[in-house]
């Protein structure tokens, strides 16, 4: 059945989150939009009557690793072809974001090995997608380097190498870090809170004692990563710790206001957005991901407890996981 023929909009109930974007209108794509919408689609065919204008508060996502070994192996067909869905993401996130706020993205250097070839090649996604924002237009506001426990590399062990021939010129680091790239899109008026609400302001006060016993106020994060365990809800998606958006969400938002995913993956996003008393918005190209999303978001129809949500597939969505998850494994026998 085609993607015309199977669109549709599904309204079930949830408990419905209140508010709006407390600094600046209610431009929400359409009047009485649900608290919680995910589109299935291309993020680079979203429309302004799916989320519009300056509507997102703050953007936490992780785009796809390119052609990532234990992850994405060949979903792009050329370096290029990545970045151009990167240059398109900064684009989008230009448009949808309000003055001022923020898009957080989480992403990391890859290597790949391509063809028959050694040791692979070093992509460097990090300085590219910096690029791609600042020439959208973007302040780069920060970088913080997300570490994970030294036990839990997912991939090669790369310093075996030199473990191996302990010489010079054969030293290749494990990899235990990523990084959370904080771009702004303009600067923030920050005259704008003396006009909200001492109840608005209380809510989302930020509880200065975790900030500091926990180092939210350094550049370096120590946060322990999902682990690849059997069983979970993320099994086989590249999803990020509940922990990372859960910080940037109080620390760039407001009770009331919407986070947007543009790659949403298995909802982790907005599973925490929700908990926090925000709105939420998540674009997913995969659509085999939807039961996913469900079970984590609690959408399934054994949890009907009220709420409206809107979940809705768009141009471009397509079955990616169980190709994907044929090649991981694979490249798995491969290095094994």
């Amino acid at each position: 059945m085609s993607l015309t023929v199977q669109r549709k909009v599904m309204h079930e109930r949830r408990v419905r989150l209140g508010g709006r974007n407390l600094l600046s209108p209610d431009n929400s794509a359409k009047k009485g939009s649900p608290g919680l919408r995910i589109f299935f689609g291309d993020i680079r065919k979203m429309t302004a009557d799916e989320v519009a204008d300056g509507e997102v508060a703050l953007i936490v996502t992780s785009p796809p690793y390119y052609n990532a070994p234990f992850d994405y192996p060949g979903l792009f067909s050329s370096y290029e072809e990545y970045l151009d869905l990167i240059r398109a993401f900064a684009s989008q996130s230009r448009r949808v974001l309000g003055k001022g706020r923020i898009c957080a993205v989480v992403t990391d250097d890859m290597l790949v090995r391509e063809g028959n070839g050694g040791r692979g090649k070093k992509y460097p996604i990090v300085a590219d997608t910096t690029r791609a924002f600042i020439e959208e237009g973007f302040l780069y506001r920060d970088k913080i380097t997300w570490v994970k426990p030294a036990g839990y590399t997912r991939i090669s062990r790369r310093s075996g190498v030199v473990l191996q021939h302990p010489y010079p010129m054969y030293f290749y680091p494990d990899n235990i870090q990523e990084s959370i790239l904080l771009f702004q899109n303009g600067e923030f008026d920050y005259e704008q809170l003396k006009n909200l609400s001492h109840d608005a302001l209380e809510s989302s006060k930020i509880d200065t004692l975790r900030l500091n016993s926990e180092n939210w106020t350094l550049s370096v994060w120590n946060i322990t990563n999902v682990l690849p365990m059997a069983g979970r809800v993320e099994e086989g998606v590249a999803a990020f710790p509940d922990e990372i958006p859960s910080r940037l969400i109080k620390l760039f938002t407001f009770v009331g206001e919407t986070v947007f995913d543009p790659f949403l993956g298995s909802g982790t996003t907005l599973k925490v957005a929700r908990e926090l008393g925000r709105k939420g918005i998540g674009y997913e190209i995969d659509l085999e991901l939807k039961d996913v999303i469900r079970k984590k978001l609690g959408l399934d129809y054994h949890r009907w407890t009220g709420e409206d949500y809107l979940l809705e597939e768009k141009a471009g969505a397509r079955n990616l996981r169980k190709t994907l998850q044929t090649k991981v494994r694979q490249q798995k026998s491969v290095a094994s």
